[in-house]
C-alpha cells in the first residue's frame, strides 16, 4: 500500500512541471527508440541475408583455389589459379555428391539497342543449376551440347534482362553484344534477389568453354585448363561435413600438399551463414553502442531534473522529516520519481522504436527489402535498462535528499 501511494505522489509532484518531466521523458524516449530500432533492423538484416543464402542451398559446397591461414588471410598462391577441370572430375565420383559445376569468372560488358551495362559473367556447365538450384521464368540453361560445341548463347540474370529488355519477357531468342562478340539469349533466370554480398540477378552465364576459349580466358596448371571455382552439390545436409573431408582429401592426393600448406580452400555453405551472422551481429552490437549512448544521455537529463526538485522541495523534505518520515522513505519517494520518468519514457520509446523500424522496413536496399524483427528480448532489455538507468541516475538526487537535517531543510528559502 505504502508503495502505492509513494507511486501517485510521484505522478502528482511530476505533473506539478508537465513541461520540465515531458522534455526529461523525452531524451530517455529517444535513447529507447533508438535502441529497439538499431537491434531490430540488425536482426532483420541477418535474418535477410542468412534466407538469401538459404534459398541457394544448404548442402551446398565450394572449392576454391588458395589457402586461407590461421588470421584469415588469403595466401599469396590465392591469386593464382590452382583448381583445374580435372581437379572437377575427380571429385564426381565420391559418396553422397549429387553433381559438381565448375565455374569460370569474369566481368562483361553488355549492350542491346543502345542499352549497355557491365556485370558479372560466369562460365558453367549443365551441371550448375542443379548445384545452385536455379530457376527460369523464360528459355532454358545452358547444356551439355552447348558446353561441347563452345556455343555463343546466354542466359541472363533478371535484373540484366530488364536493364537491357525492359522485361524478363521479350529477351529470349534476341542478340546480345557481349564485349563486342554476338551471344544469342537462350533463357532468363528467375529473380532470386541479393545475399548483402551479391546481386543474384546482376550476372549471366555462358558455357564454360566459351568463357574460357572467347571471353575471360585461361590458363593451364599441371597440364588441365584452370578454373575460378568448383561448386558440389552433397546429397544432404547432414552429408555436408562427410563430403567437404573427402573433397580435401581427394585434391590434397592430386596436389601433393599436406594440411597447412593447401593451396586450395574448402567451404560450406554454413560458413557462409556464420560469416554473415557474425558481421550481422558485431554490426548490431555497434549501432546498439551507440543508440546506448543516447539513453545514458537520457538518464542525464533524469538526473538534472531531479537534482532541481531536491532543491525546489527543501522545505517539503525537511518538513516531512520534521513529523516522522525516516531517511528511506524520503530516498524511496525520490527514487521512485526517477524510476517513474525513466519507465514512461521506456514504454514510449518502444512504441516509437517499433514505429520507426517498420518505417525503415520499407526501404529497399540492392533490391532486398529487410523485415525488422523486435523480438520480446530487445523489448525487455531496452525496458529493463530504461529502468536501472533511473535508479542510477536517480540515487545521488535521492541520497541528498534522504540526508538533508530537518532544521536546515525548514530555513531553505
Amino acid at each position: 500500500m505504502r508503495l502505492i501511494i509513494s507511486i501517485l505522489e510521484a505522478f502528482e509532484s511530476l505533473s506539478a512541471n508537465k513541461l520540465r518531466s515531458a522534455l526529461t521523458v523525452l531524451g530517455v524516449v529517444i535513447g529507447v527508440a533508438a535502441v529497439i530500432s538499431m537491434l531490430s533492423i540488425g536482426k532483420g538484416a541477418q535474418a535477410a541475408i542468412t534466407s538469401q543464402i538459404e534459398s541457394i542451398g544448404t548442402n551446398l559446397i565450394y572449392v576454391s583455389p588458395g589457402s586461407t591461414r590461421s588470421n584469415g588471410v588469403m595466401s599469396a598462391s590465392g591469386s593464382a589459379g590452382t583448381l583445374t577441370m580435372d581437379d572437377a572430375k575427380s571429385l564426381e565420383s565420391l559418396p553422397n555428391v549429387v553433381a559438381v559445376a565448375p565455374e569460370a569468372n569474369g566481368r562483361a560488358q553488355l549492350a542491346y539497342m543502345g542499352n549497355n551495362l557491365n556485370t558479372r559473367l560466369v562460365g558453367v556447365t549443365h551441371a550448375y543449376a542443379t548445384v545452385r538450384g536455379l530457376s527460369l521464368t523464360a528459355g532454358t540453361f545452358i547444356t551439355e551440347s552447348n558446353q561441347i560445341s563452345h556455343a555463343s548463347v546466354i542466359v541472363l540474370g533478371s535484373s540484366v534482362a530488364e536493364t537491357l529488355f525492359g522485361s524478363t519477357d521479350a529477351a529470349v531468342g534476341k542478340s546480345v553484344k557481349v564485349n563486342g562478340l554476338p551471344f544469342r539469349v537462350i533463357g532468363v533466370l528467375a529473380s532470386k534477389g541479393s545475399t548483402g554480398f551479391m546481386n543474384q540477378d546482376d550476372q549471366v552465364f555462358v558455357p564454360l568453354s566459351t568463357a574460357q576459349t572467347r571471353l575471360v580466358g585461361s590458363s593451364n596448371f599441371r597440364g588441365a585448363l584452370v578454373i575460378s571455382q568448383i561448386n558440389v552439390k552433397a546429397a544432404d545436409t547432414s552429408a555436408v561435413d562427410e563430403v567437404v573431408n573427402a573433397i580435401t582429401a581427394t585434391i590434397r592426393a592430386r596436389h601433393n600438399t599436406i594440411a597447412g600448406s593447401d593451396d586450395f580452400t574448402v567451404s560450406s555453405q554454413q560458413d557462409s551463414i556464420d560469416t554473415a551472422t557474425s558481421v550481422t551481429d558485431t554490426l548490431s552490437l555497434f549501432l546498439g553502442g551507440i543508440a546506448g549512448i543516447s539513453l545514458a544521455v537520457g538518464g542525464i537529463g533524469i538526473m538534472n531534473i531531479m537534482l532541481t526538485t531536491v532543491s525546489e522541495r527543501t522545505r517539503e523534505i525537511g518538513l516531512r522529516k520534521a513529523i516522522g518520515a525516516r531517511r528511506r522513505d524520503i530516498l524511496t519517494q525520490f527514487l521512485i520519481e526517477s524510476t517513474v520518468l525513466s519507465l514512461l519514457g521506456g514504454v514510449l520509446g518502444v512504441a516509437v522504436g517499433w514505429a520507426i523500424a517498420s518505417l525503415m522496413g520499407q526501404v529497399q536496399l540492392s533490391g532486398t527489402t529487410i523485415t525488422p524483427q523486435v523480438s520480446l528480448d530487445s523489448v525487455l532489455m531496452a525496458t529493463l535498462f530504461s529502468m536501472a538507468i533511473g535508479l542510477f541516475f536517480g540515487i545521488y538526487p535521492a541520497s541528498r535528499a534522504a540526508r538533508l537535517l530537518p532544521v536546515e531543510a525548514l530555513r531553505h528559502e
